[in-house]
């Protein structure tokens, strides 16, 4: 029983910790994925957990680097071909970048019998908030970019004997909801025009798809040691559709608002993860995990046929590589009620010379409180470094990407808190 109660009070302090410090990595992950309640002892746990994250990228020397307009059409006094929004070099040179963001997650796990455990959660595994606003010199690349996504998963496990700790296979399926919008000056007002629009197009998009995770681990109660590897899938957003708004924007033809679709793919990763008791009452911990982020590259969006000047296409452009997270941290326990623990987080930036996604630096520390058997409160906080760098034209694939502004960026802060109840029956 001793042993038990040291595994589950610095489990539950570590596991708060590190969704903390995980939950500003590259591409567009919030929560990712987690199935740490699937291990708990209890026959049954239920667990709810919120984390606040707080960004604070600045851009710095900003420069409009596409100063054409896309309207008036051809033939009309100040056309000019092209899909800027016209010279906003007299706008700000700076500009804040991001945005704070929610993290919810919420979980049940059931044993039944001695070797099968299920689980059954709700997360928020990717998203994105960047709004610099209108009045920066880079509002024909972006005003507001937003996505957010909801994921329903189901996870089992059956585990058995073998040597001294137990084997477990793991294996689960998700169905993920995956919804945005991206806002960018694409017409130039600098001029007074007889009528009033705001020249802002607008992008909405919304998919769903279906993903798979299977994964095995091996655990030693005794030591307080468990080793774990899990993949999950890719999750194809077949579906993925939504429409272009240029309502505000004066064109060459009646229809301003049309229907597009395209394919977007979120990706898969393989996470490892360790712990094992290294003195009485004390853990260390780690985890190393690769995410697929580079198969988000240029993705397109046209109506049925394709575009034209009248229905033109248009892209979110992302051109990631793949990301990296490795993590390792001690945990302590002080009494029967409390433990804690520290921690250090590497994010490889999946940025590529375009865009802020630089590497990431955090430590975090979170301490646990039990005060009856059946519940534990749980508290996390996080301070990291993003990394500075620069933002320009990058070629992909023989395409041109990141033509329209360009920046710098210095060492900015990030901060977060997370806090969490399980209860145990």
């Amino acid at each position: 029983m001793a042993h038990k109660k040291i595994k589950t009070a610095l489990t539950a302090a570590l596991a708060a910790l590190l969704g903390t410090t995980t939950a500003h990595a590259g591409g567009l992950e919030r929560g990712g994925y987690n199935i740490d309640l699937l291990f708990d002892p209890s026959d049954y746990a239920a667990e709810a957990a919120a984390t606040y994250v707080n960004p604070q990228r600045e851009l710095k020397n900003v420069r409009d680097t596409d100063t054409t307009t896309l309207y008036p059409p051809p033939g009309t006094p100040g056309y000019v071909p092209g899909a800027g929004g016209g010279d906003l070099n007299n706008r700000a040179s700076n500009a804040d970048d991001s945005e704070g963001y929610w993290v919810p997650r919420v979980g049940i796990k059931a044993g039944i019998g001695d070797s099968v455990d299920c689980m059954a959660d709700y997360s928020q595994p990717w998203g994105a908030h960047l709004k610099p606003g209108l009045n920066w010199a880079g509002a024909n690349s972006n005003i507001e970019t937003k996505v957010e996504s909801d994921n329903y998963a189901a996870t089992c496990s059956y585990k058995w004997d073998a040597g001294r700790g137990q084997l477990r296979l793991i294996g689960g399926a998700f169905y993920q909801e995956v919804s945005g919008f991206k806002e960018r000056l694409v017409q130039d007002f600098t001029q007074p025009v007889p009528f009033p629009l705001s020249g802002i197009g607008r992008l909405d998009l919304e998919g769903t798809g279906w993903g798979w995770r299977t994964g095995v681990a091996y655990e030693i109660p005794e030591y307080a040691l468990r080793a774990s590897l899990v993949y999950n899938s890719a999750v194809d957003l077949d579906d993925l559709a939504g429409t272009i708004d240029l309502r505000d924007v004066r064109g060459p033809a009646p229809v301003n608002y049309y229907d597009v679709t395209g394919f977007a793919s979120m990706p898969d990763s393989l996470e490892l993860k360790v712990q094992s008791g290294i003195a009485p009452d004390w853990l260390a911990f780690g985890s190393v995990k690769w995410t697929d982020w580079s198969q988000l590259q240029v993705l397109n969006f046209c109506p049925s046929g394709g575009g034209t000047m009248a229905q033109p296409c248009t892209s979110l452009d992302l051109v990631y590589r793949d990301g990296w997270t490795v993590s390792g941290g001690i945990g302590h326990k002080f009494n029967d009620q409390w433990s804690g623990a520290v921690s250090v987080t590497w994010d490889r930036g999946t940025s590529q010379g375009y865009g802020t996604q630089t590497d990431t630096w955090t430590v975090g520390t979170g301490v646990s409180y039990t005060p009856t058997e059946s519940v534990e409160f749980r508290l996390a906080g996080a301070i990291g470094l993003l990394t500075g760098g620069s933002s320009g034209e990058v070629t992909y694939d023989g395409e041109t990407v990141g033509d329209d502004v360009s920046y710098d960026f210095g060492d900015d802060l990030v901060t977060a808190i997370s806090t969490s109840v399980r209860v145990k029956f």
